[in-house]
């Protein structure tokens, strides 16, 4: 099964415009508490990066940071941002080995099918470096489903992704729960997981 999903694909293919210049403010938070598990200057893969704030914030930061989506309309708006190449790419598509210190993956893998969810935690386990972090929000729920644009949502329990993340090899993994938003601005449960790489 293909890790994308046409209809969510084309959602923010026809929405790259709006989406990616509404002025979204980096997610601190998380950040800061990512950031400071890792090295001065440590080599930080961002997954869907959307607008590009996060990986703004990153590189402000001092860290070595490569930026990619998986539209090719909002990696291209993220260049103009950032001023540095954002690469278009497909989680099914993550090929590196021991290439990072850091995974940032900030509300874009609650887009993949359940079915091929182990298949790309596996790839970023993979890319990952010895003792590296990995950091993925997830819109909480308890069956795949649509929201009202037609995206397509894998919205997970904690208890489903600890099942999930327990097939592989961490050195330790926590999972907060938070109440939020997102583009469609409704009060939404979501689940933040930080995992270290054994």
């Amino acid at each position: 099964m293909t890790a994308k999903d046409d209809e969510t694909i084309g959602f923010y293919t026809d929405n790259a415009r709006t989406y990616t210049s509404r002025g979204q403010a980096p997610d601190r938070p998380h950040l800061e508490k990512f950031l400071a598990r890792l090295a001065n200057g440590a080599t930080v893969l961002e997954l869907g990066c959307g607008g590009g704030q996060d990986s703004e914030f990153m590189l402000a930061a001092g860290f070595n940071v490569h930026p990619t989506d998986g539209t090719p309309e909002i990696a291209k708006a993220a260049e103009l941002r950032l001023g540095i190449p954002v690469a278009t790419l497909l989680f099914e598509d993550i090929c590196d080995v021991e290439a990072y210190d850091g995974v940032w993956a900030n509300a874009c893998l609650l887009h993949v099918p359940r079915p091929s969810l182990p298949g790309i935690i596996g790839r970023i386990h993979t890319a990952l470096k010895q003792g590296g972090v990995f950091y993925a929000s997830f819109k909480a729920g308890e069956a795949e489903g649509r929201d009202t644009f037609g995206r397509y949502y894998n919205y997970p329990s904690k208890v489903w992704l600890e099942d999930l993340y327990g097939q592989f090899d961490w050195a330790g993994m926590e999972i907060e729960a938070r109440q939020g938003s997102g583009y469609d601005k409704m009060p939404t449960d979501w689940l933040h997981v930080t995992a270290t790489k054994s």
